[in-house]
């Protein structure tokens, strides 16, 4: 495989700045065995300082959980991708899943958000995902792709090739139930054989993260699939050893 695997951590809105700063020593200090992947953090906003001082001289890249989709101006609560570029941030979550329920990210915002982020130098992770009810009625395939779909719309194919995707079935998140191996592989082909179809080269590069509640226990059942190239984690990575376990299946099942 020519993708470098992918494990990034989304510590959603949780921690202190005390808890944070343990958080990271650990995870970084235990990273130097993974030798074959890439991993990051992507951290709520106030901790963007405190990530930048903790990791700055460890391997471990950091990220947040959004951007804004204007570069500047009159915009009250908003943080540019040009803020996140001045901290050092490498990736951002865009669309993801709690964003598009409660935030109002839809498919209108998410492309501007994802031009935003590319216009910094940052990786927007494009996240994508459908319902308990969009799945039990058949739709999972439809819906995920016309997200994806409205993301990529309008990228250059050297942008597009600068892009992650993350899928996570929102009906597997924090509700107990679980996708099996088999439905979140599908998916991901799904989502490549979209891409391939805009383009072939930049769809054999394109690291597809799943996020659905990833734990170290289903971890390397799932990074055994082809088109799984590691994981957005939630729960997961707000605990150390955890969250390392997890980037050793991936190490194990993907980096070689």
């Amino acid at each position: 495989m020519n993708r470098i695997p992918l494990v990034v951590g989304n510590w959603k809105m949780n921690g202190t700045r005390a808890s944070a700063q343990v958080l990271l020593r650990e995870v970084s200090a235990g990273l130097d065995p993974f030798r074959h992947l890439d991993v990051a953090v992507c951290v709520p906003f106030p901790y963007l300082e405190t990530t930048v001082r903790e990791l700055n001289a460890t391997r471990l890249a950091w990220g947040a959980q959004s951007v804004s989709e204007f570069d500047a101006g009159a915009h009250t609560g908003e943080v540019s991708a040009g803020m996140l570029r001045d901290f050092g941030c490498s990736y951002v979550l865009i669309g993801h899943s709690e964003r598009r329920m409660a935030n109002g990210e839809t498919d209108v915002i998410v492309p501007l958000k994802t031009t935003a982020a590319l216009r910094a130098g940052i990786t927007p992770i494009i996240c994508v995902g459908e319902s308990l009810a969009e799945r039990k009625s058949g739709a999972t395939t439809e819906v995920v792709l016309k997200q994806l779909d409205a993301a990529i719309n309008g990228l250059d194919h050297a942008h597009l090739r600068s892009c992650v995707v993350a899928y996570e079935p929102v009906w597997a998140i924090g509700t107990g139930l679980t996708a099996t191996p088999q439905q979140a592989e599908d998916v991901h082909e799904a989502i490549r054989r979209r891409i391939a179809s805009v383009d072939a080269s930049a769809a054999a590069a394109l690291r597809i993260l799943y996020g659905g509640s990833v734990k170290p226990s289903s971890a390397a059942e799932l990074f055994s699939q082809p088109n799984i190239d590691g994981g957005l984690i939630g729960g997961a990575s707000l605990v150390a050893a955890d969250f390392l376990a997890i980037a050793a299946s991936a190490d194990q099942h993907l980096g070689k």
